[in-house]
């Protein structure tokens, strides 16, 4: 389906550079056609000398395009959306990356119900490793789900939520990589304390968490399981989670996450209120 679509990112900043980095990695599943968009023409020249099946249009070139990413921030999307909606129609979809801006501000710069998704996704689609979170308006169908999906996990994995639950993504997955530095960053420490040298606590700390996420993501074996299988009674494992549990640590990293959701529940009502209307 991706193969016979056209695809315009709008913003080619970190994420928006990222995806279209996924996007041209496909080779033979790519968009057939891919296109750049952004005020910064610096930004489009060293996109598309990096990759030449990129093409670098206007903001309206790229709103002809059949799926069109807003990879804006946040108080940018009106400007954008005014500039590009006269163009857009339902026949479109319409993908935003900008956080916090609702689906009903979306919807209020067309004339016409227009399909639209939002996406939260994290730092780590600069990678292509991202953990995204998607949710749908009314107008937008289960084939625009999947197709977005599809755009997406040309940069890591996706979920899809009610629009509702984004601010529990924004705190977990959206926020999350902030928490696993300081997790890798203190067990770095902790190595460096016990003699390793820097660069080798480092490394062994960040493969360490690279490859339990991945024993996670691919043995389907819960997290609390594998836990068991490295935990051997009167071992070292067992030391080291006794002192994690005396500090705390499960209970900190569910408070991080509540802390962060709420947040960006609050910011959220602070641009537009329970109405999704900005003040």
């Amino acid at each position: 389906m991706l193969g016979e679509l056209s695809v315009a990112v709008i913003g080619a900043g970190n994420l928006g550079a990222a995806l279209l980095s996924g996007l041209s990695a496909l080779g033979d599943a790519a968009p057939a056609r891919l296109l750049a968009a952004d005020a910064d023409a610096a930004k489009i020249e060293a996109i598309v000398s990096r990759h030449p099946s990129v093409e670098g249009v206007s903001n309206l070139a790229a709103a002809e395009a059949d799926v069109i990413v807003l990879a804006v921030k946040p108080h940018v999307v009106q400007p954008v959306l005014e500039e590009i909606a006269p163009t857009v129609g339902p026949e479109q979809l319409l993908i935003s990356l900008a956080a916090a801006v609702p689906l009903v501000v979306l919807e209020e710069a067309f004339e016409e119900p227009q399909p639209i998704i939002r996406v939260m996704p994290n730092i780590a689609m600069t990678v292509h490793a991202a953990a995204s979170g998607l949710c749908r308006n009314e107008e937008a169908t289960a084939e625009h789900l999947e197709l977005a999906r599809e755009i997406f996990g040309a940069v890591g994995e996706t979920v899809v939520v009610d629009e509702g639950q984004m601010h529990a993504v924004t705190g977990l997955s959206g926020s999350g990589p902030a928490y696993v530095f300081t997790l890798i960053e203190a067990l770095a420490a902790g190595g460096v304390k016990k003699g390793l040298p820097q660069a080798a606590s480092r490394l062994l700390a960040a493969q360490t968490f690279l490859g339990a996420a991945k024993l996670v993501l691919e043995s389907g074996i819960s997290p609390a399981d594998l836990r068991d299988q490295v935990t051997t009674p009167g071992g070292t494992t067992i030391a080291g989670l006794h002192e994690l549990e005396r500090g705390g640590v499960r209970s900190a990293l569910m408070d991080a996450v509540e802390a962060a959701s709420d947040r960006s529940m609050e910011l959220a009502e602070m641009l537009y209120g329970d109405d999704g209307h900005r003040h």
